[in-house]
């Protein structure tokens, strides 16, 4: 009669590692090409070229025509020094109107904010030197 401890399997019982519904099965045969059957028609096996199944490739993404750089400088210069805005948006715009780039918009608002405040500007200079003048004049006698 055997032990238990000499390794054998019972009848009936696994050996020690084996799961009971038998033993593991290892080897080409589950593994092998054959068991996932062939790759679909429209695509090659793994590190192959399969070509388009059907007409010719696209054409990729449609071209985006590019933002005119003085256009975004022009806006970003109407807040920081208005006169610089003013200019560089209508030279921006005219630039535009010769390559068909895109920013027409930021041009045009760099053109009104830079407009805006340096009429701004213009007229408080003008105020504050009709206040001088009428000072030195005048002084501050009533």
């Amino acid at each position: 009669m055997s032990t238990p401890d000499d390794g054998a399997a019972r009848e009936g019982q696994p050996a020690y590692g084996q799961a009971p519904w038998g033993p593991p099965q290892y080897g080409p045969e589950q593994y092998g090409p054959g068991q996932y059957g062939p790759p679909p028609h429209d695509q090659a096996p793994y590190g192959q070229y399969a070509p388009p199944p059907y007409g010719q490739p696209g054409y990729g993404y449609p071209y985006a025509r590019p933002t005119n750089t003085l256009a975004i400088l022009s806006l970003v210069l109407a807040f920081v020094f208005a006169p610089a805005g003013l200019v560089t948006g209508i030279i921006a715009r005219r630039q535009i109107r010769r390559t068909h780039e895109d920013g027409a918009g930021l041009a045009l608002a760099g053109i009104i904010v830079g407009g805006i405040a340096t009429a701004f500007f213009v007229l408080l200079i003008v105020v504050w030197l009709i206040a001088v003048i009428s000072l030195t004049n005048d002084g501050f006698a009533p």
